[in-house]
């Protein structure tokens, strides 16, 4: 059974992990620049945006992009009390301007110090983890830190320490990680073996009927690793890359 399993999901990852996937998805906005630090901004945003229809979640991160003259990093880096105005009508499901304001000021403090937002995830002493559990608690606990903020600007990236899914988070290290003609692969120090299983509603109904979890598994970091589990046992090295393929599966299958 493993290995008929197998088979069919490297079969629908060969046919979706195509660069044609990639402009009706929110990967298509940090696709669309070229200097790392504009990607990793733009790619998060995307990311955090991602829940509801995907041409809504498009339509919304080009919103944003917009108001920031297509130069993320250059919009946060200047950023002042005087741009909050540019924002302050900026509004996608539970996220608003508060929101918005929050991350742009935690990350001008981050990019201050750093070139780069991989070193946000990376716990000060290394660990060795199986996963990257231990890299977004840090990344939580790192951003709360750094500047001030309404409590309800941080759970729209929440935490496994509080057993949420964190299904953008890990949508976003999946892009910024993995390497493929979807994934970028900009960054080094987190391995693909390490990644889990954004739990999108799609993948979850799909894994379902493909006996990967159970009906009665919830959304969950619990159900995150079981599922990333269940794939690592097919592709030991890589086993997030059979989201993109599950995911349209499961869209496919719907439509």
């Amino acid at each position: 059974m493993p290995s008929i399993l197998k088979n069919r999901l490297d079969r629908a990852y060969e046919f979706y992990a195509q660069s044609s996937f990639i402009e009706n998805d929110p990967i298509a906005i940090p696709h669309s620049f070229s200097q790392i630090q504009d990607i990793e901004i733009a790619g998060f945003f995307a990311a955090i945006f991602s829940w509801g229809r995907r041409d809504i979640i498009l339509s919304k991160s080009k919103e944003l992009m917009d108001i920031m003259n297509h130069q993320p990093f250059e919009f946060v880096a200047n950023y002042s009390s005087n741009d909050r105005k540019k924002i302050n009508h900026f509004k996608h499901r539970t996220f608003n301007a508060s929101d918005l304001d929050f991350y742009i000021r935690a990350f001008q403090q981050h990019y201050k110090k750093h070139k780069s937002l991989e070193i946000a995830f990376l716990p000060e002493i290394p660990t060795k983890e199986k996963t990257i559990e231990a890299n977004l608690v840090y990344f939580y606990n790192y951003l709360s830190g750094l500047v001030s903020h309404e409590k309800r600007n941080l759970k729209h990236i929440s935490t496994p320490a509080s057993g949420a899914a964190c299904k953008r988070l890990c949508m976003y290290l999946r892009w910024m990680v993995r390497k493929d003609e979807v994934d970028m692969g900009w960054w080094k120090t987190i391995r693909p073996s390490q990644l889990i299983m954004p739990l999108d509603v799609h993948v979850i109904r799909l894994a379902i009927e493909l006996g990967l979890i159970e009906e009665n598994d919830k959304p969950s970091w619990k159900t995150a690793l079981k599922l990333t589990e269940k794939l690592r046992k097919l592709e030991p090295k890589d086993p997030v890359k059979y989201d993109l393929a599950i995911f349209s599966l499961g869209v496919d299958k719907k439509s």
